[in-house]
């Protein structure tokens, strides 16, 4: 298990966050292909620690159970990889699908929000994010670019899980990487350790599916 602390901050938060319970589950799933969502939305209530998505494409913004939802990563998401050892987490097709960090008209802005999470109750003002599972056609990987370099954050392709510390307040995007056409169903756990007594709580796993289309 590798563990990564980056802390993410500096980041605007973008959305004006709604606290509330997740909607009930649907028969049909809710397919969603473009605006802002924050794929992971995290929160602590109650001595629980939940996680659901915020759908920020609807107004007012709607909290989602993520089994409710099939986030669709469509056609024109397709980029070619850059050359360089440093991208070789995209696959060796030379083509990968990516919802990227920066809002682009047509596509899924995806983010994460840490933002209704108080300040005081987890040891370091953080929790942990766990990518415990990913079943699909290829790899998948989440990644930041600053100055043409990526920085991976999760990769499914050189084992699992994979983990990542993320401070209290934050709300960031990243890019979300496929290496190939197909559904992907993604599974995250969150964590955290209380600061009262030093036991570790969880949101319990979370599956996120993905269709990407060829």
């Amino acid at each position: 298990m590798r563990t990564r602390s980056r802390f993410l901050t500096g980041l605007t938060l973008t959305a004006v966050l709604l606290a509330g319970t997740a909607t009930p589950a649907t028969a049909v799933p809710i397919v969603l292909s473009s605006g802002h969502v924050d794929v992971i939305d995290v929160d602590y209530a109650g001595g629980a620690l939940t996680v659901n998505l915020l759908d920020d494409t609807v107004s007012p913004s709607v909290e989602r159970n993520p089994a409710d939802v099939v986030l669709r990563v469509p056609n024109n998401a397709k980029v070619t990889v850059p050359s360089g050892s440093a991208w070789s987490f995209l696959g060796t097709g030379g083509q990968a699908w990516v919802l990227p960090q920066a809002s682009t008209a047509g596509l899924l802005w995806g983010g994460w929000n840490t933002a209704e999470v108080p300040s005081g109750v987890f040891q370091n003002n953080r929790v942990t994010f766990k990518l415990t599972n990913v079943t699909g056609p290829a790899g998948f990987s989440v990644y930041t670019v600053s100055g043409g370099t990526p920085t991976v954050l999760f990769d499914s392709g050189n084992g699992l899980p994979d983990s990542l510390n993320v401070n209290r307040n934050i709300h960031a995007h990243v890019n979300w990487g496929f290496d190939a056409a197909g559904t992907y169903a993604v599974t995250f756990e969150v964590t955290a350790v209380l600061a009262s007594n030093g036991s570790t709580i969880s949101s319990g796993a979370k599956t996120w599916t993905f269709e990407v289309l060829p």
